[in-house]
This record gives C-alpha cells, sequence and structure tokens, in this order.
C-alpha cells in the first residue's frame, strides 16, 4: 500500500473508534454521558429525562426518536453539548417506521461530546420499517380456491392491505412491498418452490455467437414439462434466470406462454447479453404456484395478500415491509447507533452521507430489501460487531476518499458476521463493498450468499483477518473476493484471511481472489485457502503478488492468464487507456506511490508482467493453471509444492504449521490462523447460532 499523507492517521483513528465502540456511550474523557429516554408508553410532551414514567404520569421518557433529537438540538442552542455527551436511551419494544429517522449537520456530536442512540441495558429495542397484517381470513372465493392446488386449499389466509392503510405497493421486479413471519422473510410464490428449471432451447431467432458461446438475442424461449398449464390466467408472471452468463441475471415480465410448443416470451427489453440453451430461471408471482408453506402472493388489484404460513398465524407477527429505509445521517458527525435491531425496510436499513467518525455498533440488521448500511463519503465511519442476514441487496457499502488525489477515507468494517444475504438481488451485491481510497474490512464472518463475499474498486484497501465460506452458491465464473478491469486500481492489501469450501453453483467452479480482467498490482498474501477452485487468479493484470499463502486441496491453486494478448485485446484500447488517462498517474503521489504504473504505455501493457508467486504451500489439488504465453513471464520463487508442510491438525482445518515444517526453511512465515475471524462478542454468538 503506497504511503498516502494522512492514511496513517485515519487508519489510527479507526483503531481508536474501534477500540472504543464498549466504552463511547458510558465515558468520553471520563465524563459520564448525559442521558435522554424513549419509550413505547412515553410522551413527547414529557421531559424525556426518566428512563419509566412517573407514579403521577406527569413525567418520563419521550415516544419517538424525533423528540429526543430535537432535544439535543436545543442543547446545542443553549450552548455546547455536555462534556461526554448525550446518549437516547431507547426502552425496550417495537418502534414502527413508517419514514426515516433522519440526522444532519445540525444533530452532529463532537469528539468528547458524541451523540448515542443505543438500547436500554437489557432490553430489546427494535426499529420496524413495516406493518403488522392483521385481519386474516380464510380464502373462500371459489375462483380463488380455484387456481390454488388442492393441498393448499384451506391452509391459504388472505388479508385486506387497503383496509390496514397500505396501498403502495412497489414494484415486483424489486423494491416493493415484502412479507415477513417469525422474523424470517417469506417466499413470493414461485416455480419450482427450490432452485431452477432449465432452458431446453432458444428460439427467439436472432442468434449470435460470443467468442464461441452461442446464444439468442430475443427472449423467448422452450421449457420442459406441462406445470405452466397453471399459469394461464395469472395476472402478472415474471421470471427471473441466469440468461446467458452464470454470473448476470435479470428479471423479466412475462409476455405469453404457449403451453402447446412449451414457449416463454418475455417483455422487452431483452437481457443484454442474450439467452442460452441449458441456463436456469424459476417462474414467481404465481397465486397458481402458492403450493407451501411459507409462500405468499399479492394480488396488487384488489389489496389481498395470500399466505400459507409455515406456523399458527397467531404464533407470527406476519410483517410487511412500507419504509423506504430506516435511518439516514447526512453530514453529521461523531454520531454513534448502538445495540438495536432494525429490520422490515423496503430499502437499505441505514444510509451515511458525510459526516465523520459515525458508527453502527453491535446492530442486528435483518430482512430488508436493500442494504444493511450504506456509507458515502466523509472519513472515518464504520460498522462494528453487527449481525446482518435476509438482505436483499448486500450488506455493507463503504465508498470513500478521493482517486485523483489519492486521499484515503478510512471507512471500516470490522468483526461483523454477514451471512444469506443477496436473497433478491443475487449478483454483485457482497457482504462488503468498498470504493475509493483506503477502506477497510476486517474480522467479518461471511457464509451462504449466491455471489461474491467482498468487492473493491479503487486504491489501497485492506482486506484482512476474514473468514469466508460458501459464498457463489449460485453463479460460476465469480470470485468470493473480486475486482477487475482497471490498470490503475493498484494498491489493495489482501492478507491473513481463510477462504474455504467455495467451489460455485452445481460445483463446477469460480474464484477465490479474483484480479479479472487484467486488475494490477494487488498483493494476495499470508491467507488460507481450503478446497476453493481457482484460489488466486491473476486474469491478465500485472504486478501482482501471490506470497507466503497455504492452499489446501484446491484445483488449482493459483490461476494466470495472458487474456489481453488474445481474446481481451480489444478492451486495452478502449475500457483500459480510458480509465488509465483519467488518472494523473504520471504526477505525484500516484508516480511515488506506483511507480510501475508510470512507464505501462512503454512495457507492453497487455502483457501479464511482474507478477510474483513466492514462498507459497501447496498440498492437494492442483498448484498452477498458467496460459503459456503469461509463464514466461511470471516470477516463481521457493514455493514448497508436494511436500508434505507439516500442519498441525488438518483433519480439524488447523493449517498452522509444526516448528519442523519444510517451509520455514523456504522463508515462509508464520500465519496468525487465531486472529482470524470474529473476535468478542460477536464470535460468541456466532458460535451459538452455528451450534
Amino acid at each position: 500500500m503506497m504511503n498516502t499523507p494522512g492514511f496513517g492517521a485515519l487508519l489510527a483513528m479507526g483503531a481508536i473508534l474501534l477500540a472504543g465502540t464498549l466504552s463511547v456511550s458510558t465515558a468520553v474523557e471520563g465524563k459520564t454521558p448525559t442521558a435522554l429516554y424513549v419509550a413505547v408508553n412515553g410522551r413527547d410532551d414529557w421531559s424525556g429525562r426518566r428512563p419509566s414514567p412517573n407514579r403521577g404520569r406527569t413525567d418520563g421518557p419521550f415516544a419517538t426518536l424525533e423528540r429526543a433529537r430535537d432535544e439535543i438540538r436545543k442543547m446545542k442552542q443553549a450552548g455546547a453539548l455536555p462534556r461526554g455527551g448525550v446518549t437516547v436511551k431507547l426502552r425496550g419494544g417495537v418502534y414502527e417506521r413508517e419514514k426515516p429517522f433522519e440526522l444532519s449537520l445540525e444533530d452532529s456530536g463532537t469528539q468528547g461530546s458524541p451523540v448515542v442512540y443505543t438500547a436500554y441495558a437489557g432490553e430489546q429495542v427494535r426499529l420496524v420499517g413495516g406493518k403488522v397484517v392483521t385481519g386474516w381470513q380464510p380464502v373462500t372465493d371459489p375462483a380463488v380456491l380455484g387456481r390454488l392446488e388442492e393441498a393448499a386449499r384451506g391452509k391459504v389466509l388472505q388479508a385486506d392491505l387497503r383496509a390496514l392503510g397500505i396501498a403502495d405497493f412497489g414494484a415486483v421486479s424489486g423494491g416493493g412491498l415484502e412479507l415477513f413471519f417469525q422474523d424470517r422473510p417469506m417466499t413470493l410464490a414461485r416455480w419450482p418452490n427450490e432452485g431452477f428449471t432449465h432452458i431446453v432451447d432458444v428460439v427467439g431467432g436472432q442468434p449470435y455467437d460470443i467468442r464461441g458461446t452461442v446464444g439468442d438475442r430475443i427472449g423467448k424461449f422452450t421449457y420442459e414439462g406441462d406445470r405452466p398449464k397453471r399459469w394461464v390466467g395469472e395476472k402478472d408472471v415474471w421470471v427471473h434466470g441466469y440468461w446467458f452468463w452464470d454470473w448476470a441475471d435479470e428479471r423479466h415480465k412475462v409476455e405469453s406462454i404457449d403451453t402447446a410448443r412449451r414457449i416463454i416470451a418475455v417483455v422487452p427489453p431483452y437481457h443484454g447479453y442474450g439467452y442460452r440453451k441449458g441456463q436456469w430461471f424459476y417462474a414467481f408471482n404465481l397465486l397458481a404456484e402458492l403450493d407451501s408453506p411459507g409462500e405468499w402472493y399479492l394480488d396488487r388489484e384488489t389489496g389481498l395478500l395470500y399466505f400459507w404460513p409455515p406456523a399458527p398465524i397467531d404464533q407470527g407477527p406476519a410483517v410487511v415491509s412500507v419504509a423506504p429505509t430506516l435511518v439516514t445521517l447526512r453530514d453529521a458527525s461523531h454520531v454513534t447507533l448502538r445495540g438495536l435491531i432494525l429490520e422490515a425496510a423496503r430499502g437499505t436499513a441505514v444510509t451515511i452521507t458525510g459526516g465523520a467518525q459515525d458508527q453502527v455498533v453491535g446492530c442486528t440488521l435483518r430482512n430488508v430489501g436493500g442494504d444493511a448500511v450504506t456509507i458515502t463519503g466523509g472519513a472515518a465511519n464504520g460498522v462494528a460487531d453487527c449481525e446482518i442476514y435476509g438482505t436483499g441487496n448486500g450488506g455493507i457499502n463503504l465508498s470513500g476518499g478521493d482517486r485523483k488525489t489519492l486521499t484515503p477515507a478510512g471507512h471500516y468494517a470490522d468483526n461483523n458476521h454477514i451471512h444469506h444475504y443477496s436473497r433478491w438481488n443475487r449478483m454483485y451485491h457482497p457482504a462488503i463493498m468498498m470504493d475509493g481510497v483506503g477502506n477497510r474490512a476486517s474480522h467479518n464472518l461471511i457464509h451462504d450468499a449466491p455471489h461474491e463475499a467482498i468487492g473493491f474498486w479503487g486504491n489501497d484497501h485492506v482486506i484482512e483477518f476474514n473468514e469466508i465460506h460458501h459464498v457463489c452458491m449460485e453463479s460460476n465464473d465469480a470470485g468470493a473476493i473480486y475486482c477487475g478491469r482497471d490498470w490503475t486500481m493498484r494498491g489493495t492489501q489482501i492478507r491473513d484471511n481463510f477462504l474455504h469450501d467455495i467451489n460455485g453453483f452445481e460445483g463446477r467452479g469460480c474464484v477465490g481472489v479474483y484480479l479479472d480482467d487484467m486488475l494490477c498490482g494487488i498483493e494476495i498474501r499470508d491467507n488460507v485457502f481450503y478446497k476453493v477452485t481457482r484460489a488466486a487468479f491473476i486474469g491478465g493484470g500485472r504486478d501482482c503478488v501471490v506470497e507466503n499463502n497455504i492452499f489446501v486441496d484446491c484445483d488449482p491453486a493459483v490461476h494466470v492468464d495472458a487474456r489481453a494478448l488474445g481474446w481481451a485485446s480489444e478492451t486495452v484500447p478502449t475500457t483500459m487507456m480510458e480509465r488509465l488517462t483519467a488518472m494523473p498517474y504520471r504526477q505525484p503521489p500516484w508516480s511515488d506511490g506506483y511507480p510501475r504504473l508510470v512507464s505501462i504505455l512503454e512495457e507492453e501493457p497487455a502483457a501479464p508482467r511482474g507478477n510474483v508467486i513466492a514462498r507459497n504451500i501447496c498440498w492437494g489439488g492442483k498448484w498452477d493453471e498458467i496460459e503459456s504465453a503469461a509463464r514466461p513471464l511470471v516470477t516463481f520463487e521457493a514455493n514448497l509444492l508436494d511436500q508434505d508442510p507439516h500442519f498441525v491438525d488438518p483433519a480439524h482445518r488447523n493449517f498452522q504449521l509444526r516448528d519442523d515444517s519444510p517451509a520455514y526453511g523456504l522463508g515462509f512465515r508464520r500465519i496468525p490462523m487465531g486472529k482470524i475471524g470474529l473476535y468478542g462478542e460477536a464470535r460468541s454468538a456466532a458460535q451459538a447460532i452455528s451450534r
């Protein structure tokens, strides 16, 4: 990583913030923060200084977050915030939100007087962006019963959402109303109930070929079997599929179904890559397919919600998402959200724009239609010690820093357990996405996802001490850690991570660390890869380092190709040059931080030069997959291949080396496996879940 001025200071600031997340709400510089209270049985005309109503019910906590926020504004208008800051303590209960709780510049704290919104000690606080659905009745309409399978009749219930004041249902294609029951997302009625069915053939009539892969530009294809005969008369049928490539999905509204010839045609615009025989899809938003517990369907014309609950409906609650988001911070600084459950919004739970040293700490963010937390701009904002799951998109987005000046943002995602995400938008919505300059993803546990775990764009990020497994489960030609197609996005360090059990959709293979399409200047050091296909992948890039890693049962451990000299050569004078010339790469601080980039155009830029693969251990599986044009340009040095490395306990995935390992004679450094993954209470909580 380049030594950009200010980067070390921002990293130090982040470390201080993380070290202090457990105590910031109780003491700053030895001062006890001023407390305000909010409760579901409070009143906004009370003082907010008492945790519960007094005996005469003349004073007590506030009823709303907005009232507490406005009280803090009054404090600031009367003078500076008290030393130690202000802590707003929410008493236990459910706080339904129809609109986001908004904080702006005037709601900022300071370094010595932060503002904290936290759950009252020992109590569960839920900010819910949805409404509880009541008034459930058995389905009696003969027309509806006639569409249901016999097994579903008598099991499916209905409720009138319009009678509950809900009239905005959003779009079927995404971002609309969803149903949650017993704190779990329910399934919009679909076929097949699990997995996919395959395209038998494409019949659009506009065939085309992408480098030998043949498909059709028109969304018209045949299917197997006669199940779609049940769909005749359905109001709004949709299909979701991986239509051409294994990493590019899209939802389409169905235009017509020819049940005699078994042809489905979708409404234009068609998928950008077209359609291909053998690819996979499923159909959804079908009342006729509401045939198993946990499925639901909304008739958007009548406002009637149909649901087959997986348990008695009175053991709910059943909640539909309403609010677009839950909390927004815009240009606010020194604000912390702590210990809250945020759920059931249609979009992202928390958005932070600008500001500095804002934190989301120890929260549970779940069952939302968008991301968990999005941070854009500002400096040293972060998410720590959170559990994130059931998101429609990804987990945490960190975007900040200035690429032209290589000024880092110092945003961080640390010690978070992120799992079962991207349930709606399946591709390119990772658990953690970093963009810009100088952000960090560390000590996170990430698993069970259709696509990426960590994506990054930009420069000088740090990806360290993360454990990642069972991702890319619905995609191939995909990377657990991914970036690509830019000579200038250099300086990121991928170190001290443990990646295991990553093999792609239907076991057909994916990638561990994927440096795609000529990505350059990335370091992959001190990682452990176990049962990962194409564990470390250099896709035609330059100046990358794969050093001091352990590869166990990987197939292969290392891949290097020369694609820019072959099939990807057309991108060199176009995309690659455009992205290169957009950066001042021949001037400081670029020329100081990336000296090898300065002369790239004089050194056959399409060739994968400068890559070093050194002091790695490969045991089991296959060592390398190197394109012949790339092999002479790669430096291989002191790798331990097909020789027992003397692991401490490989049967229990302890790949630490014994003191007598032959790798030490080659200069191998110990990898601190005990430090990888979650720590503290987050680690204990994740272990309890796994049990």
